[in-house]
């Protein structure tokens, strides 16, 4: 068991980290400078239904403190802008801007290519095990 239990956290590793490299070299290899987590807070703010800062904290896991200081960066990037809420006005949405929108599709088409690689080299399908187990260990960190 031991054995089994040190091979999973290296696969794990190693697969979390390793596709952290390709996205940022897709990213950097396309001439965009920002890092994964700033894309992935993009990302969030375009998931966001409300695009408030409590809203995409909670979709980022993170803090509000920490939101701020990543969204301070963006904007002063020109990746997003800041809008008052015309009904209250104590409220701020976030906004992307037309090059966070073209960053996010750059993102997107990588996703796009390295599922259908995978699927078509590991002839996968809906019901294999592999997304069974994917599954699994999605629902297990879902509950942490």
């Amino acid at each position: 068991m031991k054995d089994a239990k040190h091979t999973l956290n290296e696969l794990l590793v190693y697969l979390f980290n390793h596709i952290l490299f390709l996205e940022e070299k897709n990213l950097k290899d396309k001439g965009i400078r920002l890092s994964m987590t700033e894309v992935h807070t993009l990302e969030n703010i375009e998931k966001s239904t409300t695009k408030t800062m409590t809203d995409i904290a909670k979709l980022q896991m993170v803090t509000q403190g920490t939101l701020t200081v990543a969204v301070n960066r963006l904007v002063k990037k020109g990746f997003v802008w800041r809008q008052r809420d015309k009904a209250d006005k104590r409220v701020i949405r976030l906004e992307l801007t037309p090059v966070a929108k073209e960053v996010l599709k750059v993102h997107d088409r990588f996703h796009d290519s390295m599922i259908d690689s995978l699927i078509s080299e590991m002839h996968v399908d809906d019901d294999t095990n592999l997304m069974i187990a994917l599954e699994r260990i999605k629902e297990y960190f879902n509950k942490l």
